[in-house]
């Protein structure tokens, strides 16, 4: 998709000195080639002090990409993993090198991995059946689980339950249902990571979740280049607008943008090792 890029600092809410927010999930592999050192210094000067780029944005030769941004920039970490859309080209071959891959610097967790039943571009079964495998990677290495999930909340429960996901622990990205599906994956020991979607005027039923998420369990992210926040929706989305996401996030919570920045980076930089 062709959005169109910043190329000046977004006007932002302010961090007090000595406050940093951490951008836990992007993709920054995608549409930033031409201007990524420009992105990175509009992240800093907004007081994004780190961020993790997903190594999942196609099949697996997509997460050199993500582990070799990590090892030339200092903030980046990376995650490896397949996409649930592209689940069914997983194989043996695939999680003996996503194994390898994860043993590199600065490589923090498996995924994104998941179910989606909204696109279905694999098949369901294989979708299942990738979810589980990396499941199970994830708890061999003991690094913690990015999970990507729209409309299939009941079986990535079950799936989840069956492969002990609680014993390695992550997070459910981009979370876009309601408290009631929030609290079955707390329920499950899952951080809970919200996108710039708080911000739209029909996210009501997020924002409900988002007053549920207990302070240690609460990431925030930009999903970048995807799911730009308001006033930005449209454009191309980059890590210093996490800003925006996380200062509605203190809104509806009742907190400050501080509060809400200490608290995410300090549950990021746990969940992650960073």
């Amino acid at each position: 998709m062709a959005w169109k890029p910043l190329d000046t600092q977004p006007d932002l809410p302010p961090l007090p000195d000595g406050v940093a927010l951490i951008d836990s999930h992007c993709h920054l592999d995608m549409d930033f080639d031409t201007d990524r050192e420009a992105v990175l210094a509009r992240a800093r000067a907004a007081g994004v002090a780190a961020m993790v780029t997903i190594g999942a944005s196609g099949r697996f030769d997509a997460n050199h990409a993500a582990v070799n941004l990590a090892a030339a920039h200092d903030p980046i970490h990376a995650t490896v993993g397949v996409h649930p859309h592209e689940a069914a080209s997983v194989d043996d071959a695939v999680i003996d090198a996503l194994a390898a891959l994860a043993a590199r610097p600065k490589v923090v967790a498996i995924g994104e991995t998941g179910l989606d039943y909204h696109y279905e571009h694999s098949p369901r079964p294989a979708q299942r059946e990738a979810f589980a495998r990396f499941i199970q990677l994830a708890r061999r290495l003991a690094l913690p689980i990015v999970i990507h999930l729209r409309e299939a909340d009941d079986d990535a429960v079950a799936v989840m339950r069956a492969e002990h996901a609680s014993e390695t622990g992550g997070v459910i990205h981009c979370f876009s249902g309601d408290a009631a599906s929030a609290r079955r994956f707390l329920d499950l020991g899952f951080h809970i990571s919200f996108s710039g979607i708080v911000t739209f005027k029909t996210a009501d039923a997020l924002r409900e979740a988002v007053r549920i998420v207990p302070a240690d369990r609460l990431l925030v992210e930009t999903d970048a280049p995807f799911l730009a926040p308001i006033p930005y929706r449209g454009r191309r989305n980059e890590p210093a607008l996490v800003v925006l996401t996380a200062a509605v996030i203190a809104e509806v919570r009742g907190e400050t943008l501080a509060q809400v920045a200490t608290v995410t980076s300090a549950n990021t930089r746990r969940l992650f090792k960073l």
